[in-house]
């Protein structure tokens, strides 16, 4: 995973997936892996360490039936070791739009340490918007996120 631009969110991996299962609305939803990094205001690298990544990530709850909402947890991932996740229900902006338009979609991002990269983590993050099957999403994120290594 060899990267040269210090702080940059390039996508190293992208999947996507479109089926249809007889239904009349096909079940889509993506994966992107990105090599990220942060600095505090002193310039110096964020912690990668899972549970502070974790204590930094806002928890969200959701005031009533329908709302958005994100839960904040650690995993461990087989082979690779501990990884701070967000998961729920969330509402993104979409980027320049005067409106202040969201988009609502399933989301996962799992934040995995980069071993020997100081504030580096790898990103991998889930998304669809076929908020019916979120559980079902959950898991399939969470089952190709365990499949994640390093290699060099």
């Amino acid at each position: 995973m060899a990267h040269g631009n210090e702080g940059s969110t390039d996508p190293l991996y992208c999947g996507c997936m479109a089926e249809n299962f007889g239904g009349d609305t096909p079940s889509t939803g993506s994966v992107t892996v990105s090599l990220v990094g942060g600095r505090n205001e002193r310039g110096e690298p964020l912690s990668n360490e899972p549970s502070v990544t974790a204590s930094q990530l806002a928890v969200k709850e959701a005031k009533r039936e329908g709302d958005s909402w994100r839960k904040v947890t650690t995993v461990d991932i087989p082979g690779v070791g501990p990884a701070a996740r967000t998961h729920g229900i969330e509402d993104i902006a979409v980027p320049g739009d005067e409106l202040d338009r969201t988009v609502r979609a399933v989301l996962m991002q799992t934040y995995i340490p980069v071993p020997g990269q100081e504030g580096k983590v790898a990103l991998v993050a889930g998304s669809s918007q076929v908020l019916d099957l979120a559980d079902s999403f959950f898991d399939i994120f969470d089952a190709i996120t365990s499949t994640f290594r390093f290699t060099s």
